[in-house]
């Protein structure tokens, strides 16, 4: 199992909430998946996410949301929005 960081996304639309995640990514790690790639590794573990904001590490989980599952950062004992102060992915 690999730790791995995301430092991009890829939204529907810039103002969309965390279920508007498309693509979740690393170009300096030479890789962009679909959220729904990034949801399947997450829950057979064959993989581990997480973002590194200003210094603190977000661990990236699946959450159940009213539209499907979706991927978000959880820090410091509370879900947060990390992922969604990345820059978009190119």
């Amino acid at each position: 199992m690999a730790d791995v960081q995301v430092s991009c996304i890829n939204k529907q639309d810039r103002n969309s909430s965390h279920e508007g995640i498309t693509h979740l990514g690393n170009p300096a790690g030479g890789w962009k998946w679909t959220r729904a790639q990034v949801i399947a590794s997450i829950e057979n573990k064959s993989n581990t996410f997480f973002t590194l904001v200003q210094g603190n590490r977000g661990n990236i989980g699946v959450v159940d949301g009213p539209n499907g599952k979706y991927v978000r950062t959880y820090a410091d004992g509370k879900w947060n929005d990390n992922l969604l102060s990345l820059p978009e992915c190119q």
